[in-house]
């Protein structure tokens, strides 16, 4: 079993970048893939992205628009997402979540073994 957190989340100007973390206070990431999804209020969670920790194979969303990027730190245990030009639209609770494969339909529909609490990140002026 492994316990997720995130942090780094926050307010952001549109246009503005951040960069999301994710760690394991308990357990490791070896037999995982790691990813984020995220919900706005009123909204349905959505899958961004993914990526084995062993290998880094990465999973993207085309709602992305090439505008994030999943990334790991072995040395720091942590798997980041890396967001740019940042919208209002992107203001959402950001989670993150492992499971233990990557690739097929998991992922998309949000059936993953392990959930993080969430980072809420505001993208406002």
């Amino acid at each position: 079993q492994v316990q997720l957190v995130e942090s780094g989340g926050g307010l952001v100007q549109p246009g503005g970048s951040l960069k999301l973390s994710c760690t394991t206070s308990r357990g490791s990431f070896n037999r995982y893939a790691v990813g984020w999804f995220r919900q706005a209020p009123g909204k349905e969670r959505e899958f961004l992205a993914a990526i084995r920790w062993s290998g880094g194979d990465t999973l993207y969303a085309d709602a992305i628009e090439g505008r994030f990027t999943i990334s790991t730190d072995r040395a720091q245990n942590t798997v980041y997402l890396q967001m740019s030009s940042l919208k209002p639209e992107d203001t959402a609770v950001y989670s993150c979540a492992a499971h233990t494969v990557l690739y097929g339909s998991s992922w998309y529909v949000g059936s993953v073994d392990f959930w993080g609490q969430g980072t809420p990140v505001s993208v406002s002026s």
